[in-house]
């Protein structure tokens, strides 16, 4: 049988197509079989380990490391002139799926009887561990959309199909760790979170090996080899990303949508436990409430094409709005009525949170673009790393802020799933203001700061030579 033929363009590379979807995709799905056991950490740490506001203050100590880490990594990246065999990123990414095989698991070594200070060592080693190979490798994926392809709607559909990725990367640990790491008090078991998070960290470098096995780069680097060529300078990428709205508005969107997934998310947990006194339904709820972003991942394409990504995006976060101020509505006496409010305002939360997910990437790729239009450098590794670095700045202060709260209003990480009933209905308030909070951020972000509307990015991709346009009929092909 003859093998099938290979579409080529004008350049020579394989044409764009489902299979670069498809293995961006797989990038997503390997970072997040690592990065979603971060929504355990802080169960893990405050239940099982005991150690309730020492973890919110350890956390916010290691985001000191993540300040070096992010903005170190990504102007090492750019500063590198090395020619690799195929792309100095996926070179990068190759040598980080390695280290997180082990990286996730050393954030939950078992040892509850540990001395306080033992414990806190334990934590920051494994953190700095697991973080370090993680920037490693997901900065330069994050880096590589916007060598894929120039085309606009080509992004759109990496964007799209990188929340797909993200989507079956937090399925797993969602819907069945649950199942594995509880018990039927609804009390978390530590050592099978260790066990789980090696496994993770296999199926993660496998999910790595596939994107870098089938992704084709088009869009040519050019490496600077003269010896009188330019130094980086991390302070003046720094400025220009300050100066780049798109980026900081695109940033802070982030920040707005981390600290409503990862802020939320211990209390999320505590609700269960105690509100709603089944824990382990609570990854299928999450579930659920992912029905949107499936659903609207096929559209995204042809909605970028008729109305534009900061268009859609900040519709995204008024509804995020709607469905945070609806949170408030609660029941009295936990009736079978107020889950059923409390899954459809998910549902909703969701929903907006899908529009802005599937397009938020190619959003950070057209930022980048418009550092090269404004600037004439593009610095992909900086400006991705620094949005990373807020990002996960967010990541670490939002939940150490809300474990304040939660302790501030009675929660007691001794008590486990088993907090007095005051206490849980605390918890939904805080997940509800957490939400709203980050709906609001989205919205700044998004509608206030970031200037890339459908009119002005044709300008950019023009003036660029990048008006490459296609017709549109395809989906996310």
């Amino acid at each position: 049988m003859a093998k099938k033929s290979v579409r080529l363009d004008a350049n020579g590379h394989r044409k764009f197509g489902i299979r670069d979807s498809v293995a961006y995709a797989a990038g997503d799905l390997g970072c997040n079989m690592s990065f979603a056991l971060k929504g355990t950490m802080s169960i893990f740490w405050t239940q099982f380990m005991g150690m309730d506001l020492w973890y919110a203050l350890l956390l916010i100590v290691v985001q000191v490391w993540d300040a070096i880490n992010d903005p170190l990594i990504g102007s090492i990246i750019d500063a590198d002139r090395r020619q690799y065999k195929r792309n100095k990123f996926l070179s990068y990414i190759f040598f980080g799926s390695i280290g997180l095989i082990v990286g996730g698991a050393c954030c939950f070594l078992p040892f509850p009887n540990a001395p306080v200070w033992a414990k806190a060592i334990i934590f920051i080693a494994g953190y700095v561990i697991w973080d370090a190979f993680y920037t490693i490798a997901n900065v330069p994926y994050g880096s590589l959309l916007s060598l894929i392809s120039n085309d606009v709607k080509d992004r759109a559909s990496l964007s799209a199909w990188r929340s797909v990725g993200s989507i079956f990367g937090n399925m797993l640990p969602m819907v069945i760790l649950p199942f594995i790491i509880y018990d039927s008090e609804n009390n978390l078991i530590g050592e099978r979170v260790f066990i789980a998070a090696l496994i993770m960290g296999v199926l993660g470098f496998i999910c790595f090996q596939f994107m870098i096995r089938n992704t084709e780069i088009r869009v040519e680097q050019k490496i600077a080899l003269k010896e009188d060529a330019p130094k980086f300078n991390v302070f003046k990428a720094f400025g220009n990303f300050v100066k780049n709205r798109p980026a900081v508005g695109a940033t802070v969107a982030a920040m707005g949508m981390f600290i409503g997934m990862q802020g939320a998310a211990t209390a999320v947990t505590v609700i269960f436990q105690s509100y709603f006194k089944n824990v382990k339904i609570s990854g299928i709820v999450q579930l659920f409430a992912m029905i949107p972003i499936v659903v609207f991942t096929p559209l995204a394409r042809k909605a970028v094409a008729k109305f534009g990504k900061k268009e859609l995006a900040t519709f995204g976060s008024i509804v995020s709005i709607i469905a945070g101020l609806g949170l408030f509505v609660i029941m009295p006496n936990n009736t079978g009525l107020d889950l059923i409010i409390y899954i459809v305002c998910q549902l909703v939360f969701s929903l907006g949170l899908g529009i802005y997910s599937t397009v938020s990437w190619a959003m950070m790729g057209d930022a980048i673009d418009y550092n090269e239009w404004k600037t004439g450098s593009r610095e992909e590794g900086t400006v991705y790393s620094l949005h990373s670095f807020f990002r996960k700045l967010a990541q670490g202060i939002g939940p150490s802020l809300v474990l304040i709260i939660m302790v501030a209003f009675g929660y007691i990480g001794a008590d486990k799933g088993n907090q007095v009933w005051d206490v849980a209905v605390n918890m939904r308030y805080i997940v509800a203001c957490t939400y709203l909070f980050s709906a609001i951020l989205q919205y700044i972000g998004l509608g206030l700061i970031y200037n890339l509307d459908k009119k002005t990015l044709a300008k950019m991709n023009k003036e660029l030579g990048r008006d490459v346009e296609t017709d549109g009929a395809d989906n996310l092909a």
